[in-house]
């Protein structure tokens, strides 16, 4: 029987959820899913952004844990071989910086550009607004593989920062984000992923009544 468990909220709509069940996965901890009821209550509460609503939360044996670099950090201290963060110093500075600027940023881009893995747009306007968020993703991913040399984000391996952007991929996908070829590669290697490819599954059976938020969560 696991001795942990993590609630979620929607798979389709969800990034924080996918983030926390991405680093879950890559820690390798066994955990059972606990989705949350999307009521009308439960909705406003997630617009409201409500701290009575806890989502991803991770509870690990006595230890309760939210918050998506909360829970990396967690794991990182219970499953320090898992290699959630990279080894070199100077990496695993960088690695956190980007992590939280994305944890605390691009709220335009998250507007406009909301998840939805069953959704796929030919084309799609950004408003100006968003824009400078996409091209900010953008720089934070070429300088990264320029310096790790890739595939991932800071190598060989994926780490917090490639579960980090991986709903990111997901919307570039959904609205049709133009990306230089190296970049475009990174993306679809990350949409690719097995861990990416079970959770979209997951997404795609979710029942179409849950209602797409207007704020992303």
């Amino acid at each position: 029987m696991s001795q942990a468990t993590l609630t979620l909220s929607s798979k389709n709509y969800s990034s924080w959820s996918l983030r926390g069940w991405l680093l879950c996965r890559m820690a390798g901890l066994d955990f059972t899913e606990v989705l949350v009821e999307m009521d009308d209550e439960a909705r406003q509460e997630l617009l409201l952004l409500s701290p009575s609503v806890l989502v991803p939360r991770l509870t690990h044996k006595t230890v309760t844990v939210w918050d998506t670099l909360a829970i990396a950090e967690y794991l990182h201290e219970i499953s320090p071989k898992a290699g959630l963060w990279p080894k070199d110093l100077a990496a695993r500075a960088r690695c956190r910086s980007v992590s939280g600027e994305m944890h605390s940023g691009f709220h335009n881009l998250r507007s406009a550009l909301p998840m939805n893995l069953k959704a796929r747009h030919e084309k799609f306007k950004i408003f100006s607004g968003a824009r400078p968020d996409v091209e900010r993703v953008k720089a934070i991913w070429t300088e990264c593989l320029a310096d790790s040399g890739g595939p991932w984000l800071f190598g060989s391996a994926p780490t917090v920062a490639d579960a980090m952007y991986a709903p990111i991929c997901t919307r570039f996908r959904t609205y049709a984000v133009d990306l230089e070829p190296r970049l475009a590669a990174y993306a679809e290697m990350v949409l690719s992923w097995p861990l990416l490819a079970e959770w979209t599954e997951g997404a795609i059976a979710e029942p179409d009544e849950i209602v797409e938020l207007e704020v992303e969560f």
